[in-house]
């Protein structure tokens, strides 16, 4: 349904006949962790969320999934002892 509280007009899957049925009865605005994000809507009431209701939540554990502002760390490989590898590769053959 249509979202009439604070996104009005944007398709909202908490919007009932009856209203939000989010927690709280309406989205929470974005965080100062989700600046940059290219998922932010600007409304009258202020920034929101496109894909989350409560934003702050999905940085409690770490960074949000769908942050298209974080770049993604890469970790390092653990060497491999050569000999180790080369003892693999002819038990291969």
């Amino acid at each position: 349904m249509l979202c009439s509280t604070i996104k009005p007009g944007t398709d909202c899957g908490f919007m009932t006949k009856k209203g939000c049925s989010y927690a709280g009865g309406s989205c929470k605005p974005v965080i100062d962790s989700c600046l940059g994000c290219n998922k932010i809507v600007e409304f009258e009431s202020g920034n929101y969320c496109k894909l989350y209701p409560e934003p702050a939540t999905k940085w409690l554990k770490g960074k949000c999934p769908s942050a298209s502002h974080v770049k993604l760390e890469i970790k390092e490989v653990q060497a491999i002892n050569p000999l180790k590898a080369s003892k693999r590769a002819s038990k291969k053959k």
